[in-house]
């Protein structure tokens, strides 16, 4: 025993304190884990010109950034510093077409590109035969 009275009583009932405590941390662990991302109030209203692309379909359903897996039929996008969940606005500068979109992923990562949208997306907004159009993004929430 040592001063603290850690190792007096029953050790059943220091097993069961330990065990719940495991059991409670476990959950609370598991709560803040599962909690939707929430935008940065600071990103509200940003918005940026560029390129737009989109995903290959060799990109469905695999893993993307934030865990979720890709499917082509969802309206999302990649964005390099957006944080995950934050939905944006992107519009085809051309024929001013929009489309709203979540942002779930990380790139693109070529110069002069700015998002990288979803097959339904993309195809909301422009011509996939394009590969590539000029948008502008702005954040919604």
């Amino acid at each position: 025993m040592n001063d603290l009275g850690i190792g007096r009583g029953r050790p059943g009932l220091r097993r069961s304190a330990a065990g719940l405590l495991c059991v409670t941390m476990g959950l609370v662990a598991l709560a803040c884990s599962a909690a939707a991302p929430k935008t940065d109030p600071n990103w509200a209203g940003y918005t940026q010109s560029g390129k737009a692309t989109y995903y290959a379909p060799k990109f469905q359903s695999r893993k993307t950034a934030s865990g979720e897996l890709y499917d082509q039929a969802k309206k999302t996008a990649a964005h390099r510093k957006l944080p995950f969940g934050t939905i944006i606005r992107v519009t085809n500068i051309e024929n001013g077409e929009s489309v709203t979109v979540k942002v779930n992923d990380r790139g693109p990562f070529v110069k002069g590109r700015i998002v990288d949208l979803s097959a339904s997306a993309f195809k909301r907004i422009g011509d996939t035969k394009a590969g590539v159009i000029d948008v502008e993004i702005e954040v919604i929430e």
